[in-house]
């Protein structure tokens, strides 16, 4: 699974209508403001999270856009599926399933990446952009998860 650029403004973007969520439509130069993003390529994130009736726009003075539904009931994978396609790191989970099926001498490696892809599908699927927002302050490697394991040091054998 690769994030494009894309997919990384989209999610910053929801972070910043996440934080504002309670305040009503907020309006794209002042989501590309305070997320750091391109005005331009901002809109057409927007427009395509608005045509998978993630977001809303409001029209007129007071217009801009707005989550559709609360920020805890918006998982990443919704967005990253939307913005990237599957979370596979090839293909789609079917067509890994596919792989292990028929190609007796591979099916290790296919089954080494579809774990990978179930692995990341849960935790993307598991966390909000609520979460996100929540966790702005923390230090680490992720929403759900804790601290990572300290390295351990290469002995010579």
């Amino acid at each position: 699974m690769k994030i494009s650029q894309k997919g990384l403004y989209a999610l910053q973007a929801m972070m910043t209508l996440a934080r504002r969520y309670e305040q009503g439509a907020i309006k794209i130069r002042d989501i590309a403001a305070e997320s750091d993003l391109p005005e331009k390529f901002l809109e057409l994130i927007l427009l395509e999270l608005k045509n998978a009736r993630i977001v809303d726009s409001v029209r007129g003075a007071r217009g801009g856009y707005q989550l559709r539904r609360p920020p805890s009931e918006i998982p990443l994978s919704d967005i990253i599926r939307l913005v990237d396609g599957p979370l596979a790191p090839m293909g789609d989970a079917e067509q890994l399933r596919g792989l292990i099926a028929k190609d007796a001498d591979h099916r290790a490696l296919y089954e080494v990446f579809l774990a990978v892809r179930d692995a990341a599908a849960k935790i993307l699927e598991h966390t909000t952009v609520a979460d996100l927002v929540a966790d702005k302050g923390r230090k680490g490697s992720g929403a759900k998860s804790g601290p990572l394991p300290a390295k351990r040091k290469a002995t010579g054998a």
